[in-house]
């Protein structure tokens, strides 16, 4: 017994070394796989973020909170934050602690990797190492922490319902390998450690179980099996982690620099795609955020589905997840790593040629820039854009075109008669070319006409126009937010009543645009306002979107019938949003007036 720890090696350790080697050989070349594949533009951009002081202090920061802490899932279900982050955060403080024991009580052994890992094993308490006792009790609480994660990890398996997740995910073959080793780890080292704290000190913890062993078992028991399975389930932890959901530990870790660093999916396979991929944990947050979800048959055309084809190269999934998806953004909106699911879909597409080419050659733009310019640009002029949406919906552009005239607004409707489509269309279908072609020619007309306001209906319209369009100098605004101005301006004024309005948020313009408040604050000015069951970045599609490009209207049915089941919690009198799309969609199916936000404040006008 004294050779061990005179030597401070024992063969079980060799099981531990290998899975280390494999891992950290594994993450190296996959880290630096991923960096080559980057365009040069964003690995230069990548590499100079950490010279950046505030991006690189964001980085602890957003590594502390997403990866050990899991503050994000805290705030969305507590009890899903607390499995999490102890087992996350508890598992690091062992490691943290574990060094810091042989920093101060065997320091000659801080060169050998494995020594922290088994501490217990090599160290017998004496008069030096009794100073540790405050460490016995940390290690000692921290495993207490990892265990009580393990125990409620394993509840989420068997009865997801505790955890308030209808759903959860189905694990692959190897994710059950990787899981129950991981779920062994704990427990093995609580045996291992509780057989020695007798020799190697402990505390509450391991001490009363090394009593309970003396107890039944006596004082010759053969300790080195359980320190022998605690190294061989790490080693099976590490070599299965590359294959399974748990690669997502070290992929995040590279995700967040090379998200704060500003690096977008620029190839749907490559570099920062990749790394979405892999830092997917399979949480299954997802599933139940999808509005397909309420068709179970549709469960495994959700995002963490997605990932685990990609991760497959099934190519024929990919095509048919990526094309059924609606594109609504809620599963990004949920993600609590961040993994854009929307973006990642429309990157798939781009790898097909589908058979949509925009014929605009019977469209005069000469004539469009006459009807829309004001011949010269001055302060306060207005270019309203309705949008192709708005077309099917006359109600609304109506509405906005009486409201600017009872203000007083001078304006310019760009395509009153027709006119280029914004481009979401094709850049949703992954059709890059002709949507450039379109931003081109709008430029055009919108520069041409000498405005300084560019006014949308259309969220889609306005999500396009403010991400891929070059419109310097030319505000681009949502008419809620024009219409939120009008009144705080005292512009316009809106008489007050009594009607109970619920508000709808469309996916572009709340989880795309991060727009929630101004159209309340609309809202509010004409009546009660009443929120939806879920609302904000939790509103549920209308299930009318334009980004699905196979699910059919039956399936499509029962996504509205659940929107507007939500929306109609509150009994309101109304169902008001601000949005085409999704007026047209409740419209067929609601048993309740549907209004758009221009439709209020135009009938309340004083």
């Amino acid at each position: 017994m004294r050779e061990r720890f005179l030597t401070g090696y024992n063969d079980f350790v060799l099981p531990f070394l290998f899975g280390m080697a494999f891992i950290l050989t594994w993450c190296l070349v996959g880290m630096i796989r991923i960096i080559i594949r980057l365009p040069r533009e964003d690995r230069r951009r990548f590499f100079l973020s950490f010279l950046n002081p505030k991006i690189l202090l964001k980085d602890i920061k957003d590594i502390i909170c997403d990866c050990l802490l899991h503050v994000k899932l805290w705030k969305r279900n507590k009890l899903l934050g607390y499995m999490h982050s102890s087992i996350a955060f508890g598992w690091f403080m062992l490691i943290v602690i574990g060094h810091i024991e042989v920093f101060f009580y065997a320091p000659h052994r801080a060169k050998l990797l494995y020594f922290p890992i088994f501490f217990r094993y090599f160290m017998a308490e004496d008069d030096s190492t009794m100073g540790g006792a405050f460490f016995f009790f940390l290690m000692d609480f921290f495993l207490l922490v990892v265990l009580s994660g393990i125990a409620l990890a394993i509840i989420k398996r068997i009865h997801s319902k505790f955890f308030g997740m209808r759903r959860t995910t189905n694990p692959s073959f190897m994710d059950l390998v990787g899981l129950y080793s991981l779920w062994s780890i704990f427990p093995l080292r609580l045996l291992a450690e509780g057989f020695t704290a007798d020799i190697s000190g402990g505390s509450f913890l391991t001490k009363s179980l090394n009593s309970v062993f003396h107890a039944f078992l006596g004082n010759h028991v053969n300790m080195l099996p359980t320190w022998w399975a605690y190294s061989l389930a790490l080693c099976v932890f590490f070599c299965a982690l590359p294959f399974t959901r748990y690669m997502h530990i070290p992929t995040e870790i590279l995700l967040i620099p090379l998200r704060n660093a500003g690096v977008k999916i620029r190839h749907p396979r490559k570099g920062y795609a990749e790394a979405e991929v892999y830092a997917c944990p399979s949480c299954g947050v997802c599933i139940d955020a999808c509005p397909m979800g309420v068709m179970k048959t549709h469960i495994k055309d959700t995002t963490v589905y997605l990932n685990r084809q990609l991760r497959r190269h099934n190519e024929t999934r990919i095509e048919e997840i990526s094309d059924k998806c609606l594109l609504c953004g809620k599963c990004t909106a949920v993600c609590p790593v961040g993994v854009e699911g929307d973006r990642l879909r429309i990157a798939q597409r781009s790898l097909r040629q589908y058979n949509i080419t925009p014929d605009y050659s019977c469209i005069d733009t000469d004539a469009l820039v006459r009807e829309c310019s004001f011949g010269g640009q001055e302060d306060g002029k207005v270019l309203y854009f309705a949008g192709c949406m708005t077309a099917l919906t006359p109600q609304i552009r109506k509405a906005v075109e009486s409201v600017l005239t009872k203000a007083g607004i001078r304006y310019e409707m760009m395509d009153r008669d027709g006119g280029i489509c914004c481009g979401r269309p094709m850049l949703m279908a992954g059709r890059f070319g002709p949507a450039e072609e379109m931003i081109r020619k709008n430029t055009e007309i919108i520069r041409a006409s000498g405005a300084t306001t560019l006014l949308l209906s259309c969220p889609i319209c306005y999500r396009v126009f403010k991400e891929n369009y070059s419109l310097d100098g030319i505000e681009v605004i949502h008419h809620t937010g024009y219409f939120d101005r009008l009144i705080k301006n005292g512009i316009i004024h809106l008489g007050h009543t009594a009607t109970k309005y619920v508000y709808h948020d469309p996916c572009e313009l709340g989880r795309g645009c991060g727009i929630y408040d101004e159209p309340r604050a609309v809202i509010a000015a004409a009546g009660e306002l009443v929120e939806a069951d879920k609302h904000h970045k939790e509103s549920i599609c209308c299930g009318g979107s334009l980004g699905s490009l196979t699910l059919g209207f039956d399936k499509r049915q029962a996504m509205t019938a659940n929107a507007l089941n939500n929306l109609t919690k509150a009994s309101p009198d109304s169902i008001v949003t601000a949005c085409p799309l999704c007026l047209s969609t409740f419209h067929r199916y609601a048993d309740r007036p549907v209004e758009d936000i221009a439709e209020i404040v135009d009938r309340n006008m004083n």
